[in-house]
């Protein structure tokens, strides 16, 4: 069984989606694993007229289908309590501290608390600052805060919003969270690297010809076409996901596995990938927005999204790290809405071996596919020979992919980094240097694009995005792996 974490969570935000879908459910886990059991107690807060009994009663129907039975159910949800809060009101928190002292003696917590703000970012600082004056904030135990994304909406205001963060949490108490940073195969990079010589002394450029970072999702913006239209796939899924993964491939060794010498190679790493001028974004960088296709309706049809939105579903590109491992190596990114299916992955293409075995045989180039999600696990695609007279060359995998068993045994993204967040580890949370570099990159090319009118929509639903896509890598004598042809 883990060890046991004495904590407080304070929940701003606790009657919306994200509490009840993903944070109540990795809540739960966490304690039927024993990482929470009697010494940890929860405050709920929000807008809504709510009671304790109220709370507790949506917190079980969250949990209980993970449940073993009802007494479980019934015993972790007497550790929640809920008040009624507007974030922008000074005098509520000084009910809040006295609800939290009170608790902390009931259940012995040493002071230790962690403040999760799952609201919208304009709110982030105010909450922060209002923990602060109203002396919130504990004496003699830890005090962590866990923020969402969007982390600004550009440089400025995440600057700004960092800063004002900063002028209660010191660096090493800030938890940015980035799901993706949670995901199982994302961790498993590391492992991958730098525990096998094997890949990480062809890790380079002299064996690797480029790399695709893929985030195709099947459907369309849903129910969140409201926040999606005001923020785009550039903002809402380059900026944060794909640099994160790509800093993951492209970092230097860690001089130690420790959650500061993560960051600072992964700070490193993006702050050595280029960034475009206007001319280059216009050649590097391709944007679209989903159409129609028989029932399915085009995004600008999409409720809450005006009939002319330039609003960009769907991103692609190609990055260049600037660093000697990476000279001449592209990065080519995608992500967008409508995709066909769900597909997470990063495939290495190596170079090709030279061709001795005549015009006969095609050597195919080799390659390693980090299947993120659905599924999840590694593929090496190689040449061998094909069984029968003669030579003739094929190609063939070796798969190491999770079984169900497995899968069902991962914690959920949420689930390991409010783990962390109890054990004050920050590896697998993004940091603010990384964050400035992504914004940094990322906000000539939404300069760009605000400057010119796009040609909407032009891709349909169920495609790998528009043709534009294609011609990128077609331009460098190259394609995209996933899909196979």
């Amino acid at each position: 069984m883990a060890t046991e974490k004495r904590a407080l969570i304070m929940l701003f935000g606790a009657t919306g989606d994200l509490a009840h879908r993903k944070l109540y459910p990795a809540i739960f886990n966490l304690y039927k694993k024993g990482s929470l059991r009697k010494h940890f107690a929860l405050i709920g807060t929000g807008r809504h007229k709510w009671t304790h009994d109220k709370l507790r009663e949506i917190v079980a129907n969250s949990v209980k289908s993970l449940a073993d039975n009802d007494t479980q159910v019934k015993n972790f949800v007497s550790h929640f309590y809920y008040q009624s809060h507007d974030v922008t009101n000074p005098a509520h928190y000084v009910v809040l501290s006295k609800l939290a002292d009170k608790l902390d003696k009931k259940y012995q917590l040493n002071g230790n608390r962690i403040y999760y703000i799952a609201l919208a970012p304009r709110f982030f600082g105010t909450v922060s600052k209002n923990l602060r004056e109203q002396h919130v904030l504990s004496d003699n135990g830890f005090n962590r805060l866990i923020i969402e994304k969007p982390f600004g909406h550009d440089y400025p205001s995440a600057k700004k919003l960092n800063d004002s963060l900063a002028a209660t949490f010191d660096k090493d108490q800030i938890f940015r969270i980035d799901h993706y940073l949670g995901k199982e195969l994302v961790q498993n990079i590391y492992a991958l690297r730098f525990a096998n010589p094997l890949f990480e002394n062809v890790w380079n450029h002299n064996y690797i010809d480029n790399v695709q970072i893929t985030l195709a999702e099947g459907l369309g913006v849903e129910k969140r076409a409201g926040y999606y239209d005001g923020t785009g796939a550039l903002r809402d899924m380059v900026q944060n996901h794909i640099m994160q993964v790509l800093g993951v491939i492209a970092m230097e060794p860690p001089k130690t596995f420790n959650d500061t010498d993560i960051h600072a190679a992964k700070a490193k790493a993006l702050n050595s990938v280029e960034v475009y001028d206007a001319k280059g974004v216009a050649k590097n960088f391709v944007r679209g927005q989903y159409g129609a296709k028989g029932s399915q309706h085009e995004y600008r049809e999409e409720p809450g999204v005006p009939n002319d939105s330039a609003t960009e579903t769907y991103v692609a590109g190609k990055v260049n790290v600037q660093t000697p491992r990476w000279q001449g190596v592209p990065f080519y990114v995608r992500t967008g809405k409508m995709m066909g299916k769900k597909e997470t992955r990063v495939d290495i293409v190596f170079k090709p071996a030279k061709n001795i075995f005549g015009d006969g045989n095609d050597v195919k180039p080799v390659v390693l596919t980090i299947h993120i999600e659905p599924g999840s696990g590694f593929k090496l695609s190689f040449n061998r020979k094909q069984i029968g007279n003669g030579f003739k060359l094929t190609t063939a995998s070796m798969n190491d992919m999770e079984s169900k068993e497995d899968i069902a045994k991962t914690p959920q993204p949420y689930e390991r980094l409010i783990n962390d967040a109890l054990a004050g580890d920050l590896s697998n949370f993004a940091g603010w240097p990384e964050i400035a570099h992504d914004w940094k990159f990322v906000d000539p090319i939404r300069k760009y694009w605000d400057s010119k009118k796009p040609d909407f929509p032009n891709y349909t639903p169920g495609t790998m995005g528009p043709k534009a896509a294609d011609e990128l890598l077609k331009r460098d004598g190259r394609h995209w792996i996933y899909p196979e042809n």
